[in-house]
């Protein structure tokens, strides 16, 4: 009985590990949010850090 409920809770896992994985494309949202000019990653919408100097 434990055993089952071990090898179940492991395939579930596994399961929920790989829908993690999967990477879908979202609408609204920006792919490759990075600075074009230094490459840091941008967060919000405001400006880059090196775009304000």
């Amino acid at each position: 009985m434990i055993v089952k409920a071990v090898t179940l809770f492991l395939i579930v896992m596994a399961v929920l590990a790989m829908f993690g994985r999967l990477r879908l494309p979202r609408p609204g949202r920006r792919v490759g949010g990075k600075c074009p000019r230094c490459g840091a990653p941008r967060v919000g919408r405001g400006p880059c850090p090196c775009e304000k100097g």
